[in-house]
């Protein structure tokens, strides 16, 4: 039984259910200090005067200290994604040291036997701040005459991409749909929180962190703080969630190492809840208009989509490639003859945006799933026929979208088909319109989601195309050793993902041996280190590779020992279930007694090293463009606002499946954060720039109780861009439900001229929508 496709229990969850594992906050080191950060309460202010005085005669206080303490070493938190070549990106001091920008920003620190002390010392701080306008409104922002956030304005970037003939198709266009939705801001809500630990041994330095990105956050800390970078060990123990939020260069890193450089002890520090909602960077917050062109028919002319997109104070890691990475998706699985995409990237007084699961595919997903219901809801056509009028037909695979992507494989109408079997369409649109015909207090909402997106990040040369400041490629390394098990050292750090089971089966198959011989390696730069790291959905498709290709390499290197040892030519042997066999002979040797050959050495070919260890580094040609069909019923009381999912369905086309019950957790996960946006989840400021919601009160995260129970199935057509056919997963739930959630509560209202509800979907919105409609 091959062990690809089969639903195995994950290893590795034992261990991190139970707790019993390696959590960056649970590592000691002798003499630990424990660094606490005082964060500027104001949005934006001049800093006076900072006077760590006090805090340092506090029992068990070791150093404090301001901004202006590191000055001149603490360099400037990294942007690598520069999208345009007139991008303002400002300095982005890890410490504030002459303003502060945004509520949350740290203006200085506390260093102390215990963070209990660290935490009193911090209030015998005194700061004096000289408050700024805060800036929050994007619109507000652009406007001439508006406060500045930097010196150099408000716009951090501006660019259009026009393809096809944008007038031409507007023009006499029997049908125009002109739409403005808003992407509300999210804050990611890991389990862990962010825990940094940092010791140096003279001149090396070793941190722990809780990061999704152990070897890009090596490269930028070595750039940022002048360590060499091969004295700079980074090491990601178990990482408990991170959705985005934890790929990223923080200012805590960087203080952290700047601290046991300087005090020569390690120095470690745990975000509070609280903290982590103001300082976490946040997702999503665009405001989309977005135009429609079409035929009488509903057959698509043109699309037509102007952004902007709320930067927060800085550019982050790859904050304003966020919005990029939607530019290609806005079009999604429709043919069309023309598409604009326009975005500007505006600075405001907020905590900065950047990747949250999905990164910019989520938000162009929602904007054309919610348009197109509109455009149905124009012709007085179903929203699915709608839709079959304009997708790529499975016989037209592989196909060039309007916005230049190559789709290599995909079959919506099968997806659709099963997923329609599955919710009983036909059934509940019957129960609508008799609901709606006896006007029912409670109505009945059925909407709909027809998603693909680009995912697997890579390939290198599209992502330099794309200005982005690194590769796409993965690494991944094999040993065997004498004894016949094998260990597999892996460049992707998962955080929840399943890599060591999902891996593990990978292995096993490549190289015919047990399943349970078969350990994972990860996110330590000293034992892996080449990797880029686990982010867009790419572990598998890019990473994975890696892994069979060092594998493949291994059988390679083992043919020619067998070959020796059997006194065969190479080209006699056939490998099967781990052991390479001569045709027409019952001589054989497994992999596993080659390992052993190899280690003793005895007899070995000339040339042929003691070893049949080999790694791979593996950067596809394309992209990986998982698709499918998400439906979902949804009830709304017309008296109280309230939206109810019903019944919800989601049929997923992930390419070949290697382990399906990581795919189901996967989905599941990635459903339950787009129903969030959709009813729960919103950053709300007030009008001086004052996160009201940095606390689990005020930030509503949905239980399992506010959940409904999904039904999920697959069909499967393989990628063609990398030879597993395995397409990514990770991000395909969030992506695909939000739109299908509100076009439900949308479509529950539709009958009372209602064609949008702002996110997230609330009793009051949605009262207040029935309200105005009644007026």
């Amino acid at each position: 039984m091959t062990e690809v496709g089969r639903a195995r229990r994950r290893k590795e969850d034992a261990r991190l259910l139970t707790g019993r594992t390696r959590w960056t906050d649970n590592l000691q080191q002798p003499g630990t200090l424990h660094v606490m950060f005082l964060r500027s309460p104001i949005a934006h202010a001049r800093i006076a005067r900072v006077d760590v005085s006090a805090a340092r005669g506090l029992p068990g206080v070791v150093a404090a200290f301001g901004g202006q303490d590191f000055a001149e070493e603490q360099g400037s938190l990294p942007c690598a994604w520069p999208v345009s070549d007139d991008i303002v990106i400002p300095d982005h001091p890890p410490m504030a040291v002459s303003e502060v920008r945004y509520v949350g920003e740290a203006v200085a620190c506390v260093v102390a036997t215990d963070r209990y002390r660290a935490a009193d010392a911090l209030e015998a701080i005194e700061v004096d701040y000289e408050p700024l306008p805060a800036v929050l409104d994007m619109h507000d922002a652009l406007t001439e005459g508006s406060p500045k956030v930097h010196d150099a304005g408000n716009q951090a970037f501006s660019v259009k991409i026009t393809s096809g003939d944008l007038e031409g198709a507007f023009r006499d266009a029997p049908v125009v749909i002109d739409r403005t939705f808003i992407q509300q801001r999210l804050i990611p809500s890991a389990m862990e929180p962010r825990a940094v630990m940092a010791a140096t041994d003279g001149d090396t330095f070793t941190l722990w962190s809780s990061t999704q990105i152990p070897h890009v956050l090596r490269v930028m800390l070595a750039v940022v703080t002048g360590i060499p970078e091969h004295k700079l060990r980074v090491i990601a123990p178990d990482v408990g969630g991170g959705f985005g939020s934890k790929l990223q260069v923080t200012a805590e890193e960087v203080l952290c190492l700047l601290l046991t450089r300087r005090l020569g002890r390690p120095v470690k520090w745990t975000e509070s809840r609280s903290e982590g909602n103001l300082t976490v960077h946040h997702g999503r917050d665009q405001i989309q208009h977005v135009r429609l062109a079409a035929e009488a028919d509903g057959r698509i002319r043109g699309l037509q989509v102007d952004l902007l997109a709320d930067m927060g104070a800085y550019l982050m890691l790859v904050t304003p490639g966020v919005p990029m990475l939607g530019a290609s998706m806005f079009n999604a699985i429709y043919k069309m003859d023309a598409y604009e995409f326009a975005c500007t990237g505006v600075f405001t007084t907020k905590m900065p945006t950047d990747a949250y699961r999905g990164a910019g595919r989520p938000e162009a997903t929602y904007a054309i799933e919610r348009i197109m219901d509109e455009l149905a809801a124009e012709l007085g056509v179903d929203p699915l026929e709608v839709r079959r009028r304009n997708w790529i037909r499975h016989e037209e695979f592989p196909y060039t979208t309007i916005s230049g992507l190559t789709y290599d494989s995909g079959n919506y109408e099968a997806a659709t088909d099963r997923a329609i079997a599955l919710f009983g369409y036909d059934k509940l649109r019957a129960e609508q319109a008799d609901r709606r015909d006896r006007g029912d207090a409670v109505q009945l909402g059925i909407g709909v989601s027809t998603y693909t997106e680009m995912c697997g990040l890579a390939p290198s040369r599209l992502l330099g195309m794309a200005k982005y400041g690194a590769g796409g490629w993965e690494h991944g390394s094999v040993r065997m050793l004498p004894t016949g098990k094998v260990e597999v050292i892996t460049g992707t750090s998962p955080h929840g993902q399943g890599h060591v089971t999902a891996w593990s089966q990978i292995a096993a198959d490549a190289l015919g041996v047990p399943f349970e011989d078969v350990s994972v390696i990860h996110g330590d730069t000293a034992i892996a280190p080449k990797g880029m790291d686990t982010y867009g959905s790419r572990s598998l498709v890019v990473g994975g590779v890696a892994v069979l290709k060092a594998c493949e390499k291994v059988r390679d290197k083992a043919r020619t020992l067998a070959a020796h040892v059997l006194e065969c030519s190479p080209d006699d042997l056939e490998f099967a279930e781990g052991a390479f066999k001569v045709r027409g002979t019952e001589a054989q040797r497994t992999i596993q007694e080659l390992a052993y050959a190899a280690f003793t050495a005895h007899d070995l070919p000339d040339g042929v090293e003691p070893r049949l260890d080999s790694d791979a580094t593996f950067d596809p040609d394309n992209y990986s463009f998982p698709h499918g069909t998400h439906l979902c019923a949804v009830e709304v009381d017309t008296e109280t606002g309230m939206a109810k999912i019903r019944s919800y369905v989601a049929v997923d086309d992930v390419g070949k499946v290697v382990n399906p019950l990581i795919v189901e957790g996967q989905v599941h996960g990635g459903i339950a954060q787009g129903v969030a946006q959709a009813l729960f989840e919103e950053a709300v400021y007030d009008a001086e720039g004052n996160l009201l919601t940095a606390t689990m009160a005020d930030y509503l995260l949905p239980s399992a109780a506010d959940l409904p129970t999904f039904v999920t199935d697959r069909t499967e057509t393989p990628a063609t861009s990398n030879p597993l056919g395995v397409k990514g997963v990770g991000e395909a739930g969030t992506i695909a439900s939000t739109p299908a959630v509100v076009n439900a509560v949308v479509d529950a209202l539709r009958p009372h001229g209602i064609h949008d509800v702002q996110m997230p979907c609330t009793p009051e919105r949605v009262w207040r929508a029935l309200e105005g409609a009644r007026r």
